[in-house]
Parts: structure tokens; C-alpha cells; sequence
């Protein structure tokens, strides 16, 4: 096979690599900011410069073909490399700059976003910081494929190679309906938990079985009947509006209950008996060292806008499962009280 290199630029490899992610040229070039014919234009000129038919169009979704997939992990490298360069000139300079795309699962973001994001935009202005709500699955396929350069998640995870630098641990507390019988005490034992109907988050939500593991129980339907898990939503909102429309109870990590009103929280809110139930929550990426000084500088503002009571401490070191070692699953629920 005779291969050239001719004129080939970064921007094709790009749109390689994105119409790959996509399986679809009109999506693809959404994506890049261009055209459709403008970037079907750009990769048909790469692959007659190559010589390689790299997607096979016959088939839809467009697939690579069996060298076309050796091109584009060949692809991805020289993108990386590319942005390593441009980052290690940005810390030379002393730039925290550049572009950057950060991932927060859904049970975070209505909490955490609005404690960092506004002083850290202020602090970094040259930083074109892109966030997007996914779930942990999704957040750990992003990060593998390069679309995603860091995200804040529950941890651990125990997934080889993804790095977890812990940020800070949150407390989880009862919230129930007005004269139900779990605020009749100053605590709340989860055996008593486990024999009530609560609210839990919808199908994907790591917190979910977080949850279901208090509960004591792994049903995740609807039960006809008292005791268990009976209902699921999809965010704290919606659980806080449920409970507070007068029935059941739900179970809320500590910066959602923190964002209640005094009052509320005085009479709605029953924390844990030992052994209190707790999530860590990381900085998690896949690579050392890529887009280091912006990464650093989000970790910065998310334990600077916390209490300091939830910190982890500074000495915590980050943490990478080896790639040979078995991994858990990326929605593995801790065991409650064990962190």
C-alpha cells in the first residue's frame, strides 16, 4: 500500500475521528462547526491523499473499515500529542487557557455547579470551559475516547486506568413528609429506612443504588403493598417537591440538604445513626497530565467554593487502578458507612 502524507492536517484527523464518534457525517460536522460538504469534502481528500478508504458509507451508520480503524487509533494519538504540545507551551507561559470539556453525573450538578463555576469562569476567563451532564457510564466511555478531559463523579469507581483525584466526602440525611413518623426521633437507623416506601432516582443514577443499598433491598419496580422501594424520579428536585407534596420519604446528600431553607431543614431533615452513610466525590480523568494546569485549576475552585469540613484531605493522593486489574463496574455502589 503506498501512503503519503501529502498535505494532511490536524482538522482532518479531527473530522476522522469525529465521524467515527458519530457514525454519521451530518453529526459529525455539527459537532466540528462546520458544513456537511465541507468536512465530507476534507476526510474524502484525506483518504485519496492516504490511499485508505477509511469509512465504509455503504452501511448506516457509516463504519470504519479494517484499516480504517488502525487510522484513527493512529489518529487519536497524533491528536493528543498535539494538544499535549499546545498545553505544555500554555504552562510555560503560565496560562491556565485553552479549551476544556468537564463531564458532572446529573445527582451533582444542580449542587456543585453553582458553588465553583461563576468564581472559576471570573479567575480564568481564557479558559473555554464546556460542561455536560452525563451519567457515570457514559462519562468513563467519553473519557476512553477522548470527547471529554475530565469529570467530577461519585467514586470509586474501580476502573483501571481512570484517575481519581478525591475532592470531598458528603453525608446522606432523611428527608420526609411533614408529621411522618422518621422525624419523631433525632436520628434515623437504616434498618428503620428499609422498612419504608422512599423515593429513589430513576434507572442509571449511581446514587440509586446507593439508595437501594440502604434500603436493604435490590427491587427496583413498583410494589404494591407497604415497605420497599415504590417510587423513582429523576432528580433531588423533583424527590424534594414529591415529599414535600405530603407523602413518603427520600434520601438527600448533604449539599442539597445544605440548600434548603433553615426551616425546612429543622423540621424535615433526620441525619443517620452511626454508621452514617457517605458518597466521595473526585476529580476523575483518564490521562496524567493533559490539559494539567486547567484541570488543576477546576479542582482548585470546586475545594475552594466547599465547606471545609467536607474536604478530603490535602494529603489524599490520586488514585489509578492498574490496567490489568479487574474492574468493578462504573456504577458499583459503596457499602454504606464504609466511606
Amino acid at each position: 500500500m503506498k501512503l503519503s502524507i501529502g498535505s494532511m492536517t490536524l482538522s482532518q484527523l479531527a473530522y476522522l475521528v469525529a465521524v467515527d464518534r458519530h457514525r454519521s457525517f451530518r453529526e459529525a460536522a455539527s459537532s466540528c462547526f462546520v458544513t456537511q460538504p465541507a468536512l465530507s469534502q476534507q476526510v474524502a481528500k484525506l483518504e485519496e491523499e492516504l490511499g485508505v478508504r477509511v469509512f465504509d458509507r455503504s452501511r448506516q451508520p457509516v463504519v470504519p473499515t479494517e484499516a480504517g480503524e488502525r487510522l484513527l487509533a493512529q489518529a487519536r494519538v497524533i491528536l493528543r500529542e498535539a494538544q499535549r504540545m499546545a498545553d505544555m507551551v500554555a504552562g510555560l507561559a503560565g496560562e491556565v487557557a485553552g479549551a476544556y470539556r468537564l463531564g458532572i453525573i446529573p445527582t451533582l450538578a444542580p449542587t456543585l455547579l453553582p458553588r465553583f463555576l461563576p468564581a472559576f469562569a471570573r479567575r480564568h476567563p481564557r479558559v473555554d470551559l464546556v460542561v455536560e451532564e452525563l451519567q457515570t457510564a457514559a462519562m468513563l466511555t467519553r473519557l476512553a475516547d477522548d470527547t471529554l478531559d475530565g469529570g467530577l463523579a461519585a467514586t470509586p469507581l474501580h476502573v483501571p486506568g481512570v484517575h481519581e483525584r478525591p475532592l470531598y466526602r458528603e453525608r446522606f440525611f432523611v428527608y420526609a413528609a411533614s408529621g411522618h413518623r422518621m422525624l419523631r426521633g433525632k436520628t434515623v437507623t437504616q434498618a428503620a429506612l428499609a422498612a419504608e416506601s422512599v423515593w429513589i432516582m430513576g434507572e442509571g443514577h449511581c446514587f440509586r443504588e446507593q439508595v437501594l443499598q440502604l434500603c436493604g433491598t435490590s427491587r427496583t419496580m413498583s410494589e404494591e403493598g407497604a415497605g420497599g422501594v415504590r417510587f423513582e424520579s429523576g432528580s433531588f428536585d423533583t424527590l424534594v417537591r414529591l415529599v414535600d407534596a405530603g407523602f413518603g420519604v427520600t434520601v438527600l446528600p448533604e449539599l442539597v440538604i445544605d440548600a434548603l431553607p433553615a426551616a425546612r431543614r429543622k423540621a424535615r431533615v433526620r441525619p443517620f445513626a452511626p454508621p452514617v452513610p457517605t458518597r466521595e466525590v473526585s476529580f476523575v480523568h483518564s490521562r496524567d497530565h493533559l490539559r494539567r494546569a486547567i484541570a488543576d485549576a477546576l479542582v482548585d475552585a470546586v475545594r475552594a467554593a466547599l465547606p471545609a469540613n467536607l474536604l478530603a484531605p490535602a494529603r489524599v493522593q490520586e488514585r489509578v487502578l492498574a490496567p490489568e486489574a479487574p474492574a468493578a463496574g462504573p456504577e458499583r455502589a459503596p457499602r454504606p458507612g464504609a466511606r
